[in-house]
C-alpha cells in the first residue's frame, strides 16, 4: 500500500487478490462496510444526491452524514466527508473521499482512495491516516474472510 502524505491530498492505493465487483461490494454495501471500518453503521444508498449517514456501532453516535457526489458501479464512489464524532473537526469544511476500483489480470483489483479538498481541514487531514488499516482491513477481509485486530 502506498500513500501520500500532503495536506490538501492524500493518495492511497491497495492490490486486491478479489474481482472489482467484490471490491465495490465491500465499500457500498453498509452490511460489508462495518467489517472493515469498525464495525460502523450505514444508512442510506448511494445514488448521486444521497445523504449517507455512518453511525458508531452500537448507533449511540453520529459518525458522518455525507453527500454522494459520484457513483459509477463498480468502478467509482465519490462523497463528501466530515467526521462528526470530534467537534473541532466537525467545524471544519467538508472535504471529499473517492474510491476508484480496476480490475486486474488474474482476478486482482487495484482500490485507490484519494481523500482530498483538505486546504481548510487541517485537522481531519491529521487524523485521517487511519485509511492505511482501514483499506489493509478491507483487502484482508476479502483475501481470508476475517478481519484485522483494532488499531493499537
Amino acid at each position: 500500500m502506498t500513500a501520500s502524505t500532503e495536506t490538501a491530498s492524500q493518495v492511497y492505493q491497495v492490490y486486491i487478490k478479489a474481482p472489482a465487483e467484490r471490491v465495490w461490494e465491500m465499500i457500498a454495501t453498509p452490511e460489508m462496510v462495518g467489517r472493515f471500518f469498525q464495525g460502523a453503521q450505514l444508512e442510506g444508498s448511494y445514488e448521486v444526491g444521497n445523504r449517507v449517514r455512518t453511525w458508531a456501532p452500537d448507533r449511540s453516535a453520529l459518525w458522518g452524514d455525507n453527500e454522494v457526489l459520484e457513483c459509477d458501479p463498480p468502478r467509482k464512489l465519490v462523497h463528501t466527508w466530515r467526521s462528526l464524532y470530534d467537534p473541532e473537526m466537525a467545524a471544519e469544511p467538508e472535504s471529499r473521499v473517492s474510491w476508484e476500483v480496476e480490475d486486474l489480470p488474474g482476478g486482482y483489483s487495484r482500490l485507490t482512495l484519494v481523500h482530498d479538498r483538505l486546504e481548510g481541514a487541517p485537522k481531519t487531514a491529521a487524523s485521517i491516516s487511519g485509511w492505511t488499516y482501514y483499506l489493509s482491513n478491507l483487502k484482508t477481509v476479502l483475501e481470508t474472510g476475517e478481519s484485522l485486530p483494532p488499531p493499537p
